[in-house]
């Protein structure tokens, strides 16, 4: 589980994931494995060996109203909290804004993705619970 304040996971939101695959792969070594999602896309985990190292996705996949339209590909940082609607209640108070409100994908956890003050994104994510 991670902690509180901590990077938890990088995902790349591309065009092509097929493609980017093959780009990371030549560069640092990684190699995908895929898993389809309830909607019909695919999400792609980046390994090495036994180890995760990040998410890949089509844009067009993203969840979410309006994600993924008109945004160029990117890499999105989660950092782990121990509650997602509350960090996001004070990213607002602190000036921040809410671009995906807190959702939970099962088996996975809870997370938002919300902008602060100067503009930059990150996703806020709340682990689920190990069984």
């Amino acid at each position: 589980m991670s902690t509180h304040g901590s990077f938890v996971w990088n995902e790349l939101a591309t065009t092509d994931p097929k493609a980017a695959a093959t780009f990371y792969g030549k560069v640092v070594g990684w190699e995908v494995q895929e898993f389809p999602m309830p909607d019909g896309g695919t999400y792609y985990i980046f390994r090495d060996g036994e180890q995760n190292r990040g998410g890949l996705m089509a844009l067009a996949d993203m969840q979410g109203p309006g994600q993924g339209a008109g945004m160029p590909p990117c890499w999105m940082s989660y950092i782990g909290v121990d509650d997602v609607d509350q960090a996001c209640a004070r990213a607002t108070e602190a000036g921040g804004a809410i671009l995906m409100p807190p959702f939970d994908i099962p088996g996975v956890g809870r997370i938002a993705t919300i902008r602060d003050p100067q503009g930059a994104a990150v996703c806020l994510m709340k682990e689920a619970m190990e069984a």
